[in-house]
């Protein structure tokens, strides 16, 4: 998995920074993280490599310099380095060293320049080296069949040099612990138990995926036909025909709110759908975590009627028909891991694959901002200005109409921006985890998704004539980044080499 936190931004802060600057600033940064409370759980929840076999564990790590040694005691340990080396260390650098092995949760090998040196930290640390030892393996090539090939030694210790960890990233400590790490064949739709109890949790969740794709069609087709059902005609005590007379363009206005909510639940669909059957399927914890993180905000968003005073039964139903799936799918940890890693190919694949995964978490960011900026207006004003604009009139005239126009309004709304941060959320966490070589259902997933959300609200707004450059901007320019992105990442994520790295056992 290519590590967006060093790679994509590297040319930018080695530009403001300078390149060595950059490097201590990033580290500086991860073990300033890892130091606050809870941040070291957190730091290793979002890495989430998996443990690898007890006789790797303590056999891979790194080289710094003295200079970053404290900070890559503290922040490395938590990305799957087990052992750091330091050096060389001079006499004018032991007490330096002494402070940045203080409480250290890792191994410690000093490389001392001189015996004075070697003796007076030898009590502080696990071992020092004075000279080459035959088995610690310094590594200059971030390749991980070189790494993984050394560790089959047991008395061999494999150190990242400085030169692989700036090219690699820290996420190369998780791509040489999945690489060690024994996988089973993988499962399909066939080996699925006929009795529900003993479905696997990938199951589930392909279902409620499935089941949340079913719910935004029929959304839509409501929407394009009747538009209002019962409980709307109850709760408003208007049909569609009265609302025309309200206002002319409010029908083609609540149209345009519940396409685009719909097109949003189409592509929260794809995407679990996609996590379930690529990621928790294949045993990724990430992909189970991507799942949770969004789905708690996508159910939770049922609970904005206690704001808009709305309750909407289908929203109801289908909250209660997928919530169990959910939690079936998320209630356990993956099956065991059954994934393949190929080679990352080309050095030039892998740089654009870099550059498409910066802007894919880009784009979840900028929709995440978008859905809390859309909650937080549904929640209170309702309308901005552009609506206003379109509709040819003020919330106060609506409300004059009919006092529970604008909280019908309100629901959608809302809504609509909690479903917007939820698809946010998997987009980005699923850009920022599974961006590995050969893994073409992550392709596949962001760009069923980000179809089925974008290509449908521009249609709609088309259709309707809510033209409004500053209204559209954020979709035209999410539908950019996305094409850029997808474009430059097809050829990483969807044509793998000819050989994985290791071979399933």
């Amino acid at each position: 998995m290519p590590d967006w936190t060093y790679h994509p931004l590297r040319p930018l802060a080695a530009f403001v920074l300078g390149r060595r600057r950059s490097q201590r600033a990033a580290l500086r940064t991860l073990a300033t993280l890892t130091s606050l409370p809870g941040g070291e759980r957190l730091i290793a929840w979002s890495f989430d490599h998996p443990r690898p076999p007890a006789d790797v564990a303590a056999r891979l790590g790194a080289v710094v310099p003295v200079e970053f040694a404290r900070d890559a005691i503290r922040a490395l340990p938590v990305q799957g380095a087990g052992v750091i080396e330091v050096g060389p260390v001079g006499p004018a650098d032991v007490p330096l060293v002494r402070r940045a092995v203080a409480d250290r949760r890792c191994s410690v090998i000093i490389r001392a320049t001189t015996p004075d040196v070697a003796a007076r930290l030898a009590p502080y640390v696990d071992r020092v080296v004075t000279g080459d030892e035959p088995d610690l393996v310094h590594l200059a090539d971030p390749a991980i069949a070189r790494a993984t090939a050394a560790l089959t030694d047991p008395a061999r210790t494999v150190l990242a040099t400085p030169g692989v960890l700036v090219a690699a990233g820290p996420g190369w400590f998780q791509r040489v612990i999945e690489a060690m790490t024994p996988t089973a064949p993988p499962t399909g739709l066939r080996s699925v138990p006929l009795d529900p109890r003993r479905w696997p949790g990938w199951w589930w969740g392909l279902l409620a995926g499935l089941g949340m794709v079913g719910a935004g069609l029929g959304a839509a087709m409501i929407t394009l036909g009747p538009l209002l059902l019962w409980y709307d005609h109850d709760y408003l005590g208007m049909n569609r025909e009265h609302l025309n007379a309200v206002n002319h363009n409010l029908v083609p206005f609540l149209q345009h709110d519940r396409i685009t909510m719909a097109a949003t639940m189409v592509a929260i669909g794809v995407l679990y759908a996609g996590l379930a059957w690529g990621g928790i399927r294949q045993g990724w914890g990430w992909a189970r975590k991507a799942y949770l993180v969004s789905g708690v905000v996508a159910f939770s968003t049922l609970f904005y009627f206690l704001s808009t005073g709305f309750v909407e039964p289908l929203h109801v139903a289908v909250t209660v028909v997928l919530l169990p799936m959910f939690l079936l799918a998320t209630w356990r940890r993956p099956a065991p891991p059954r994934w393949i890693l190929w080679p990352e190919g080309p050095e030039r694949l892998r740089r654009r694959a870099l550059v498409g995964q910066l802007l894919m978490i880009t784009v979840g960011l900028g929709l995440f901002v978008g859905g809390a900026v859309v909650s937080v207006v549904g929640l209170s004003d309702v309308f901005v200005s552009t609506d206003l604009t379109f509709l040819g009139t003020e919330a106060g005239h609506l409300h004059a109409a009919n006092p529970r126009l604008v909280p019908f309004v309100a629901h959608d709304r809302a809504g609509f921006g909690g479903a917007l941060m939820a698809s946010a959320l998997a987009v980005g966490l699923l850009s920022a985890w599974g961006w590995r070589r050969g893994e073409s259902w992550v392709w596949w997933s962001l760009a069923l998704a980000a179809t089925a959300g974008f290509v449908p609200v521009v249609v709609v707004h088309m259709i309707i004539q809510y033209t409004s450059f500053e209204h559209l901007v954020p979709v035209y320019f999410g539908i950019g980044l996305t094409t850029i992105a997808l474009t430059l990442a097809r050829p990483y994520l969807c044509e793998p080499a000819s050989r994985p790295t290791r071979s399933r056992p």
